[in-house]
């Protein structure tokens, strides 16, 4: 990405950017992410740490200038055409000021390659606006079946829907985006896993 700074390197303009998270800052993120992701969503600590060795593996975060609170922070992938972003999530306490949309109007901006998300199907009113939420940030719904494996051992599979910026996908972009996912991210065969669900 363009237009960060490393951790420790702070940019002192009035607009706050992202900054690269690494090893140091890591328990803060995963802090935020257990409170944020249901259990089937996130991986082990010591699985998600490991994830820091990954060069295709991304954090970015947006500390407080006061005292290096970790207000929010966005995880992704990438991968072959496209960045996959797999964990975005605000601290509770930061929560309804507009950091989402800052976060994500920052990475569209500075990522050249399409971006990916899974959401959760549009069941409940929570779901329903996150959904609205992404939309008005310039991502759109793909209306094909998609089922998120088990994430680690011990999490179940959950079917969910898949947006992405730069338009809805055609069947054959949704098809290579969905066989990547599976096998860079979640290391199952397409052919072999068949989506059941608990």
């Amino acid at each position: 990405m363009k237009r960060v700074t490393e951790r420790g390197k702070e940019n002192h303009g009035k607009r706050q950017r992202l900054q690269r998270v690494g090893e140091r800052d890591f328990d803060l993120v995963y802090s935020i992410m257990e409170e944020a992701f249901p259990y089937d969503e996130r991986r082990s600590y010591d699985e998600q740490k490991q994830l820091l060795a990954d060069p295709k593996y991304q954090i970015y975060g947006l500390f407080a200038p006061a005292d290096s609170a970790l207000k929010a922070f966005i995880t992704f992938y990438r991968l072959d055409g496209f960045v996959f972003a797999e964990h975005f999530a605000t601290s509770k306490e930061y929560r309804n000021q507009g950091l989402g949309e800052g976060i994500l109007r920052e990475l569209t901006e500075t990522l050249e390659e399409r971006i990916c998300l899974e959401v959760e199907l549009p069941e409940t009113e929570f779901a329903k606006r996150r959904i609205a939420f992404y939309q008005r940030n310039g991502f759109s719904l793909n209306p094909y079946s998609y089922v998120q494996p088990p994430i680690s051992a011990g999490r179940a599979a959950i079917p969910l829907l898949l947006m992405t910026t730069g338009g809805v996908l055609t069947e054959r972009e949704f098809l290579r985006i969905k066989e990547t996912l599976y096998r860079e991210i979640y290391h199952v065969d397409d052919l072999s896993f068949h989506g059941q669900t608990e």
